[in-house]
């Protein structure tokens, strides 16, 4: 009898240390409160995003000479972008996430803050915000990502967390399931495409970003689902034609995106280097000036993140046949262009149109093609099978065609990974990765002259 009472009076000590401790609970509540902002911050720029995408087509109008506005707008908003993340704001260029998986691989916290910071924050949530306004194809969705991995790692400084490459993991999940109220798509977005890897040191961390990112942004816009609830449901042999056709369709049409993405981005980084700051605000120009031409010949449809579009293929009104490949384009030259935005919600849109038409082709349910073109095309673009289905899921509550979602999602990947063997955001992770390996070793020639001086 006496032993039990002792491990229990034992247990009792440690615990009341444990509760006591304040080098115990100070990171984790500054972890908690990191958590919670991440998820208010991202309904912020969710609003103000909206707010953008609005105001520019409030502007622009359907009719009359506004309609042929945007041949200014654009251009000289894809040039403010471009100079402001040239000069103030170097490495928000583009979606985000290629930052943040690059900063998980760099060791030195120098090197990371330079991808993820505070500052950064700012700057993303601005030129994103002013992106749209301009009329630009690209979403919130991936700065997201590079927004709550910064605020993570700022986090990490404040609490004195060691393990900045778990929360730069958690806080991406977090931005992604706030950004689209997908908890679980999150998760999966943690493990297939930061991490590429399950770590089990890192799975609380991640759940617990997650579900606190979740609770902030449900209680300020409260429960929904991004794209409205689909009952659609694959039934009948042209709905599994469906799944063969979207998933390979889909799948090809990304991945001709990705790759021609990585080549083309490749190419821009040779011909700028010469004269980067003019060459830069050039190509801004010339790319802002194409997305303007497209999107006032598809009477503004183009323009912004193509949410509309989705979500009306989604509840079975079809699309033009022709407007994914308008609307690939402008993502496209929206992404080349080197101004902030993500390619989430564009390539959701793209998606659901290459469904619509799909559909429209073989006669079958628009909405359940919309919901299937969606995770043929994403998982072709990203080449993450299981991201694709989950959160293409969790945003239409699809619950009825999981398994075609599956397959779908499958084929997607699998038709990429035979056209591109390169995943887009790690293929363009590499680039940031490389570009700190040469400023370190510039650094370290230059040093190297110093101290011969100072020997002599």
């Amino acid at each position: 009898m006496v032993r039990p009472i002792y491990r229990k009076v034992s247990f009792l000590r440690r615990s009341r240390a444990m509760w006591g401790n304040t080098r115990v609970w100070r990171p984790r509540l500054v972890f908690w409160a990191g958590a919670l902002a991440i998820g208010v911050v991202s309904v912020l720029f969710a609003k103000l995003a909206d707010i953008a995408q609005e105001t520019f087509h409030g502007v622009t109008g359907t009719s009359g000479w506004t309609t042929f506005l945007p041949l200014i707008i654009t251009p000289l908003g894809f040039i403010f972008c471009a100079y402001m993340a040239y000069s103030f704001f170097p490495n928000a260029q583009g979606s985000g996430i290629p930052q943040a998986i690059a900063a998980r691989h760099l060791n030195d916290h120098e090197d990371r803050v330079r991808l993820l910071s505070l500052r950064m924050v700012f700057g993303k949530i601005l030129l994103t915000v002013v992106g749209l306004f301009s009329g630009a194809s690209i979403g919130r969705e991936g700065p997201t990502v590079q927004v709550g991995a910064s605020l993570m790692l700022q986090v990490a400084r404040w609490g004195g967390m060691a393990q900045a490459r778990g929360l730069i993991l958690a806080g991406s999940a977090a931005g992604i399931a706030a950004a689209f109220n997908t908890p679980l798509a999150g998760i999966v977005f943690a493990i297939e495409e930061m991490g590429r890897s399950y770590e089990a040191r890192t799975n609380g961390l991640v759940l617990t970003a997650v579900i606190l990112s979740g609770l902030a942004a449900i209680g300020l816009v409260g429960n929904y689902t991004y794209f409205g609830a689909s009952a659609a449901a694959a039934t009948g042999f042209s709905d599994w034609l469906l799944v063969i056709l979207c998933g390979v369709g889909g799948g090809a049409f990304g991945a001709c995106f990705s790759a021609g993405a990585v080549k083309a981005l490749r190419r821009i980084k040779r011909w700028t280097a010469p004269d980067p700051f003019r060459r830069t605000l050039l190509l801004a120009a010339v790319c802002g000036f194409a997305v303007a031409l497209i999107g006032v010949a598809s009477g503004g449809t183009t323009f912004g993140t193509g949410y509309e579009q989705a979500r009306g293929a989604v509840e079975g009104h079809a699309l033009p046949w022709y407007f994914f490949l308008e609307k690939l384009l402008a993502s496209f030259l929206s992404m080349v262009s080197g101004i902030p935005g993500g390619i989430f919600a564009p390539s959701l849109s793209v998606g659901a149109s290459f469904g619509s038409s799909v559909g429209l082709l073989t006669g079958s349910n628009i909405g359940l093609a919309a919901v299937l073109g969606m995770a043929g095309y994403f998982a072709g673009v990203v080449q993450a099978p299981m991201t694709a289905f989950v959160i293409i899921l969790e945003m239409t509550g699809s619950h009825d065609s999981v398994i075609a979602l599956m397959c779908t999602s499958m084929l997607g990947y699998g038709t990429a990974r035979i056209i591109s063997h390169e995943p887009l955001y790690h293929a363009l992770s590499r680039v940031f990765i490389a570009d700190t390996i040469r400023r370190k070793r510039a650094k370290a020639a230059s040093a190297v002259p110093e101290q011969d001086q100072t020997s002599n």
